[in-house]
């Protein structure tokens, strides 16, 4: 699995698609964030411009995104209703998903639901659907605790903000890594929002073992060549692919 996991926003399925295009070939994993515009905004495709109905179209005839076939597709159900949206996510290919903690949502039933479902209660193989938590650096990791059972990783936003690339790095988050690392040890950890050339050494230090890049990858000049810089700052902290 990478190390350095491109993540795609997309504004249209042809967003979506240019973008896995230019990814062909470089990387093993992309994760895809999906907006519902309600529980975070803005929206992203597929709830604008009809790809609801798109997407669900991929589903219903057991169709793939144009190279999504050669990645490990993982979304970020920033989404009110994660179970629903995971669905047509995983009938699309996906096979790993982000659902977000939030004190007004419990997580139990949504767990339930993935893993009944779709999971471990249809006998699955170990690994085939992969599920994770996401937090702000303003959640009290005391929210998660019960969840963790359930979970494959956990998912640390490096931002405040969930749903918009291009924010600024929250140092806070280090903090609460480091105290995450320490009571969990064998959990896997990764972190999305403001990861950089410029973040990466100090996540890295603290225990993280996957980056997950948006707005800096997108914006760089040569996408091959900041994957690459990515991957061998990974390399120094001994961490491969």
């Amino acid at each position: 699995m990478s190390v350095v996991v491109p993540a795609i926003l997309p504004i249209s399925r042809e967003d979506l698609e240019e973008k896995l295009s230019r990814l062909s070939g470089l990387v093993s994993s992309v994760q895809i964030d999906s907006v519902d515009g309600h529980f975070a905004s803005p929206a992203s495709w597929p709830y604008t411009g009809g790809g609801a109905a798109e997407l669900a179209e991929f589903a219903d005839h057991g169709e793939r995104l144009s190279h999504g076939g050669e990645f490990k597709l993982e979304i970020d159900l920033m989404t009110e209703d994660p179970a629903r949206a995971a669905g047509t996510w995983l009938a699309a290919g996906a096979s790993r998903l982000v659902v977000h903690a939030d004190p007004a949502r419990p997580l139990d039933a949504v767990f339930r639901n993935l893993e009944h479902v779709y999971g471990h209660d249809k006998d699955f193989s170990s690994g085939l659907l992969e599920l994770g938590i996401g937090i702000t650096p303003k959640t009290d990791l005391a929210l998660i605790e019960p969840y963790l059972p359930h979970a494959d990783f956990v998912q640390f936003m490096g931002i405040d903000t969930i749903g918009r690339q291009g924010q600024p790095f929250e140092p806070a988050v280090l903090q609460k890594i480091r105290m995450f690392r320490r009571r969990h040890p064998d959990m896997p950890v990764q972190v999305d929002g403001g990861v950089s050339k410029a973040t990466a050494p100090a996540l890295l230090s603290a225990g993280v073992s996957r980056l997950i890049v948006g707005s800096d990858l997108w914006g760089a000049g040569d996408l091959a060549r900041e994957l690459r810089e990515l991957e061998e700052l990974a390399g120094q902290y001994g961490i491969y692919e």
